[in-house]
């Protein structure tokens, strides 16, 4: 067996955790391989919503094993409030989820930094979501990292030297917090963690293939926003593409299988950074509106624009990517026209590959196509899609050399239609 790998080709928030759920019945196993509780996955049915943030969107289909793996960065308070929530809603995951040892905790001193480091930027801020994501990872690179294994080996004595490091940056940088009551509820929350399974994941995820059992990683963020080639520095602190699967699970390369790209039918950002297609008019805030474009963790409003041909045949490459999955289809449901970005003009040249840096002498170049103005939200089936929809779909394909083989249009898993029948 080989492990499939489902990630998001974009700037993140495409809809990772509703696909998850809905291809979660075809696999014995879901893993997680890299990110934090930055991650929003989004999961709604049974006319209820649900937003996980560092736990594999697997959870809610019975019989299912899911992992945390070594990849993730891991706050224990976070975690505790997100894993009660769902045992209050009727999901105990004490007997489905498992933790890897060589996970990195995110420390209450990382939250702290986090916000330092952002203030120290000024104008230039990333626009972290201040959960310690960042100096989690900084950490773990330096090779200063408290990782959940040592739970079990000479916890006390590596916090407090993770700590007192912290606290001389911050003393340095002339930082005033106060941590005391988060982190008396932090290092409580550590003998909540303590009752999962704390594992060697790499070992675990390889005898499941061994043993035949079918595994899906689910990544987090999206391409635009890996470490290596996002559009850097406005990019989150790991690598959220295809090989970090291979990293953030102890999988080798040969054992990757089907790799599914998830996009919307349009693009959005949050934060800062470049974004060629964003729309600032009302175009942008119809779709913004119709899309209800607020991050499921911060609450952010996220920016907005046309899909992004450019960016996104950038990504499929980068990841090798088998499958297509399109999200939102229904947000562009009332639009007349649709717009594609299929190069960019670059100081009077046209531009197709995504270049290294992207400024403001870049423009767009589109393509305009007929919307399907019809609601698509009751749709179930490929038969029942507008002719202009069907059009726009083919235009994709043919652009991106790739099969759309699952559409979405609405948030609810009903609103979910294959489109290719699987071999």
């Amino acid at each position: 067996m080989k492990v499939d790998v489902l990630l998001g080709l974009q700037w993140g928030d495409e809809g990772k955790g509703k696909i998850v759920d809905v291809l979660t019945p075809k696999y014995d196993v879901v893993a997680r391989f890299q990110g934090g509780p930055n991650a929003g996955h989004t999961l709604e049915f049974d006319g209820r919503k649900y937003i996980l943030r560092s736990i594999p969107s697997g959870i809610f289909q019975g019989g299912k094993q899911n992992i945390i793996g070594n990849g993730v960065v891991l706050d224990p308070l976070l975690f505790k409030q997100e894993a009660e929530a769902l045992a209050a809603g009727g999901h105990d995951l004490t007997k489905c989820l498992s933790i890897s040892k060589k996970a990195h905790l995110i420390l209450p001193t990382h939250r702290v930094l986090d916000a330092a480091y952002e203030v120290s930027k000024g104008d230039g801020k990333i626009g972290t979501t201040g959960k310690g994501i960042g100096p989690a990872y900084i950490d773990k690179v330096g090779r200063n990292g408290v990782r959940v294994g040592d739970l079990l080996h000479d916890f006390d004595a590596k916090y407090a030297a993770a700590k007192a490091k912290h606290e001389a940056t911050l003393k340095a940088m002339n930082y005033k917090y106060d941590i005391r009551e988060l982190e008396a509820e932090w290092l409580d929350s550590l003998n909540y963690l303590k009752k999962f399974n704390l594992i060697d994941s790499e070992h675990a995820i390889n005898n499941y293939l061994k043993e035949g059992k079918s595994v899906l990683a689910e990544g987090a963020q999206g391409t635009m926003l890996d470490i290596d080639f996002g559009s850097y520095p406005f990019v989150t602190s790991s690598n959220t593409i295809c090989a970090g699967c291979c990293t953030g699970l102890g999988v080798a390369p040969r054992n990757i299988g089907e790799v599914y790209g998830i996009f919307k039918a349009y693009c959005t950002r949050v934060g800062s950074g470049p974004f060629p297609t964003e729309l600032l008019d009302e175009t942008g805030e119809t779709i913004c509106s119709n899309g209800n474009e607020f991050g499921s963790v911060t609450g952010r409003k996220r920016r907005c624009g046309w899909i992004d041909l450019v960016a996104l045949k950038y990504a499929i490459m980068i990841n090798g990517v088998t499958k297509l999955i399109m999200m939102k289809s229904d947000v562009l449901d009332s639009f007349e026209i649709i717009k594609a970005c299929v190069a960019y003009s670059i100081n009077g040249k046209e531009v197709t590959g995504f270049p290294y840096e992207i400024d403001d002498t870049l423009e767009p170049i589109y393509v305009e196509l007929p919307g399907w103005e019809t609601d698509m939200t009751s749709i179930r089936s490929e038969d029942e899609f507008p002719e202009e929809f069907n059009a726009y779909l083919n235009f994709l394909e043919e652009e991106l050399e790739v099969p759309i083989e699952i559409v979405s249009v609405g948030p609810d898993r009903e609103q979910t239609i294959i489109r290719y029948t699987e071999d």
